[in-house]
């Protein structure tokens, strides 16, 4: 996902087939269907994608053997020139692809968190545990760890944040201060996150009273 701060981000995925209502879930718009002719019951409402969202779809074909034979691109939502358009603009390369998300996962899973691995026994029993664990992990790895593709430097150093690379001492001793209303903001944002615009729709809509 990428996407400017304050913009519908730009969606890039493969074609898991759970990811197109899983899309709609986060960011669709609710859609109200007409009867025909103003008789029969009355349609129920459900999700459309709204104005100006673009999700990219890479579908792998494989043999019997599992080879790779072929490679699809389309459009899920917005045309392909566009979300071509904008993956150029961003710098992260030419066609609809998942290269990056696709590396990051390897990174996480295989390489530096256990937690996130398949069939691991490293596991997190409580949601909390894991949230925390991939804060310390996101936060060393953009400002302590050096990326060769990025000249030796941390991403953080990239982006203009730091200067220099910060040492493990120091990311420990970095003060950090978070208020209560902080934390009741980022929970109320992360169970919006699991709402839909039709769930809202729904639980908000009045009951008949007898």
């Amino acid at each position: 996902m990428c996407c400017a701060k304050g913009a519908i981000p730009l969606l890039l995925a493969d074609d898991h087939p759970p990811y197109r209502n899983a899309i709609l879930q986060v960011f669709g718009q609710i859609k109200h269907g007409r009867r025909r002719q103003g008789r029969g019951r009355k349609k129920r409402p459900r999700l459309k994608a709204p104005p100006g969202l673009q999700v990219g779809i890479v579908k792998k074909i494989r043999d019997a053997k599992g080879n790779l034979v072929k490679v699809c691109r389309k459009a899920l939502h917005g045309r392909v020139a566009d979300i071509e358009r904008l993956i150029r603009k961003l710098g992260i390369g030419t066609r609809i692809n998942t290269s990056h998300m696709e590396r990051l996962n390897g990174t996480i899973r295989t390489q530096q968190q256990g937690r996130m691995g398949r069939r691991s026994r490293n596991v997190s029993r409580l949601s909390r545990f894991l949230e925390y664990a991939l804060w310390l992990w996101r936060d060393l790895y953009n400002w302590h760890r050096i990326h060769g593709s990025l000249q030796g430097r941390t991403p953080a150093m990239a982006l203009g944040l730091a200067t220099e690379v910060w040492s493990a001492l120091r990311y420990v001793c970095h003060p950090v201060h978070v208020s209560d209303l902080q934390r009741q903001e980022w929970a109320e944002m992360r169970n919006s996150l699991s709402e839909s615009a039709l769930d809202v729709y729904e639980r908000k809509k009045s009951l008949p009273i007898s």
